[in-house]
């Protein structure tokens, strides 16, 4: 007999203003601490589905600044910069997302 397991995930979803004041939901995929400087990667978070399908999917990455004793999330403007984290991100999370796969793939064969 096979148990069912129940899983309620419940993303951390964060509103974000760009420059021109126009205001986009993400879903915080993960955060890093590299030389003493956090970074988040971040997807565009649509509540509908079909929104969610024809988006198209671009890993966001931002850094941590602290504004008037508040942590925010800012753009990285240093292109080296956001190329090396971009990339450490999207090895961590391509790896995460194989793994959860294998075990998948594992669970269905038994």
């Amino acid at each position: 007999m096979s148990e069912e397991m129940e899983f309620d995930y419940t993303p951390d979803i964060y509103t974000l203003v760009d420059e021109e004041g126009n205001e986009q939901a993400f879903e915080l995929l993960d955060i890093l601490e590299i030389d003493n400087q956090r970074y988040f990667a971040l997807l565009p978070y649509y509540e509908n589905t079909q929104d969610a399908l024809n988006s198209d999917g671009d890993l966001v990455v931002l850094k941590s600044e602290i504004i008037d004793g508040e942590e925010m999330m800012a753009s990285i403007d240093n292109d080296d910069e956001y190329d090396k984290i971009g990339n450490i991100f999207l090895e961590k999370l391509s790896s995460m997302y194989e793994e959860e796969y294998e075990e998948a793939e594992k669970k269905l064969e038994s």
